[in-house]
């Protein structure tokens, strides 16, 4: 049944994209500078996760290099690299400079510096998940050198702001802002049948078996696809040729539970740990989670730190928040 394994992961940057015309063209014309050898607009992309923002961010700016050859890129998660070394680490290594960078001894001012000296063509940085960098200077250190231009990922353009200081601040008010809404229904099946029709046999599932998926995903594309990758592993592994809709509902907990489980795997050990004393309590009062929390850590974060992570955790459907102020609660989803 399945034909083309790859094109069922999330990940996957089809050729063409669709549903999403307008945002591709204003990401264009934000780049466009480069055409002609000038550094682009500092871009802020935010919206909700599944919505598109990533696929978008890499697919437009793989179109400007495949136009304009004397361009470098880098795309870095900040899940993974949200520290100040680890950024700059990552954004040298997509130009050939860090191999010689030694984790434990190299200082980040020598990171910097070697950047600073990067004289080649222009280089668009792509920064996802931005608001999970525990040093946000390091922003300001890239927006200062001449021929870097950032593209910045959010879930909520507020977060983003809420630990900067007001040099950065001024800075990154002035960035072309690109919102993303979650998909509709029709978009999420419109997205489902391209899947479908790159990745399997012809007719191995109806269109209303799409619409089933999509609503259950409810906007977003990331669980879509998982649902419809693991009800294509199910029919195989049942030995038919078609998803039936006994498949599609079986699927459905898999699906979202995969995604669910792959965010947590981005976890700091800071965010893992927090969950997992959530988790263990089921439910608790902010003040208690925190107290619990700096219980089992050396260093631990701020309160409003914590916040961030929770509210986080909150837009990713891993915790519920309940009531407010001093009668406020947290549980695992």
């Amino acid at each position: 049944m399945i034909t083309e394994a790859r094109v069922l992961q999330a990940e996957f940057s089809p050729k063409e994209l669709e549903h999403r015309e307008q945002e591709v063209d204003v990401l264009s014309n934000a780049l466009d500078p480069i055409m002609a050898g000038h550094p682009a607009e500092t871009t802020l992309i935010f919206g909700p996760s599944g919505a598109g923002k990533t696929c978008i961010a890499r697919f437009t700016v793989g179109r400007l290099q495949e136009a304009v050859e004397e361009i470098n890129q880098q795309y870095v998660n900040c899940w993974e690299d949200y520290t100040r070394f680890r950024v700059l680490y990552r954004i040298l290594e997509g130009i050939g400079r860090a191999a010689d960078v030694h984790r434990q001894s190299t200082p980040r001012d020598e990171l910097l510096e070697r950047l600073r000296q990067y004289d080649g063509p222009q280089y668009v940085v792509i920064l996802d998940e931005v608001d999970q960098l525990e040093d946000r200077r390091v922003l300001y250190d890239l927006y200062r050198i001449r021929n870097i231009s950032m593209v910045l990922i959010t879930n909520r353009e507020a977060e983003l702001f809420a630990q900067m200081d007001e040099r950065l601040t001024s800075r990154f008010r002035s960035a072309v802002r690109i919102q993303f809404e979650r998909y509709t229904l029709d978009e999420l099946v419109s997205i489902l049948s391209a899947r479908a029709r790159w990745g399997l046999t012809a007719g191995a599932v109806e269109r209303r078996h799409l619409a089933l998926i999509a609503d259950a995903a409810a906007g977003d594309a990331r669980v879509a696809i998982g649902i419809l990758r693991n009800a294509a592993h199910r029919a195989s592994r049942r030995g038919v040729d078609e998803i039936s809709m006994d498949i599609v509902h079986k699927s459905i907990p898999d699906g979202k539970d995969e995604v669910r489980q792959k965010t947590i795997e981005q976890f700091t050990d800071h965010q893992r740990i927090l969950y997992g004393v959530l988790t263990e309590a089921g439910e608790i009062r902010p003040g208690d989670l925190y107290d619990r929390y700096c219980e089992r850590v050396d260093n631990p974060k701020t309160r409003r730190t914590i916040r961030n992570y929770l509210s986080k955790m909150d837009h990713y459907k891993l915790v519920v928040s309940d009531g407010n102020g001093r009668n406020r609660t947290y549980r695992p989803r």
